[in-house]
């Protein structure tokens, strides 16, 4: 299976200046969260890239995308719609191709020499399946991510046939439809971020929308998904940071900021911090 385009959507309600907030990154470069975004899709060997954006703000992603914008298409999504309307209204860039998909409101921090994004594209290409990303989570942090119920393939650690997929579950509804055996009490594997589509996605998505007068979910769409093809999940060797929560840029700074060439410095700052607080 071949993948030769990505999709980033940053079109929803309070997310779309998101990915112009400015973060120093794990070599101590400044750069826009889009940026590194981009930086993303472009360490897994993608060179065309869609973003999906709110009505008047081309120019400033224009700006913000540095010396990446050659590879960018814009596409605007008039109306806040949904998830799954903004990856459809997409649908003529990405015409008949799997592709890489990536929120507007992450971004990943790979704990292997491959990106997350490239880990993903390479079991999607072995596999010849969809597969999203996901992270063991705490149920504490179940209101803010998609969470998918499954079984573990035989004879590996990290890839799961997903069997059911629900956006923000209750800690009720996660225990009786989402566990997983082997994990503990409490963890549930949500959604990081990073999917690998393929192009019945599409499919669903549109059948989806012309039904129902509502605002369409990706998750709706990836739980149908599952039952019409094989779908996977993968646990990336990585960790995601949500930007878009409270506290969430402090914290993806500070990940950053103690992974990157800058640690001891940012840790000592850190110490004098504390102790002013005392």
């Amino acid at each position: 299976m071949q993948i030769s385009k990505a999709l980033v959507t940053a079109a929803g309600p309070g997310q779309s200046a998101l990915p112009l907030q400015r973060l120093v990154d794990r070599d101590g470069v400044e750069k826009t969260a889009l940026e590194m975004i981009i930086e993303e899709v472009v360490s897994a060997g993608i060179e065309s890239l869609a973003i999906v954006i709110s009505p008047g703000n081309e120019e400033a992603y224009r700006r913000a995308a540095g010396g990446y914008l050659d590879m960018l298409t814009f596409v605007t999504q008039p109306k806040p719609t949904g998830y799954g309307q903004a990856i459809l209204s997409a649908r003529s860039f990405l015409g008949n191709e799997p592709f890489l998909h990536l929120v507007g409101d992450h971004l990943y921090l790979s704990s292997k020499e491959k990106s997350c994004a490239q880990q993903l594209i390479e079991v999607a290409r072995a596999e010849g399946c969809s597969v999203s990303g996901v992270q063991a989570t705490k149920e504490k942090m179940l209101p803010f991510f998609g969470a998918i119920g499954g079984l573990r393939l035989p004879q590996t650690d990290r890839l799961y046939e997903v069997k059911r997929v629900i956006e923000k579950p209750t800690p009720t509804l996660a225990e009786q439809e989402l566990n997983i055996a082997g994990f503990r009490s409490g963890m549930y594997l949500c959604f990081f971020g990073i999917h690998v589509l393929t192009p019945m996605i599409l499919e669903v998505l549109e059948r989806i929308a012309k039904t129902v007068d509502r605002p369409v979910s990706l998750a709706e769409a990836l739980n149908e998904l599952a039952s019409r093809e094989r779908y996977l999940a993968c646990e990336a060797r990585g960790h995601r940071y949500n930007i878009g929560i409270k506290y969430g840029l402090l914290n993806t700074q500070l990940a950053l900021s103690l992974s990157g060439v800058d640690r001891d410095k940012v840790l000592s700052d850190m110490i004098e911090l504390l102790a002013v607080q005392k």
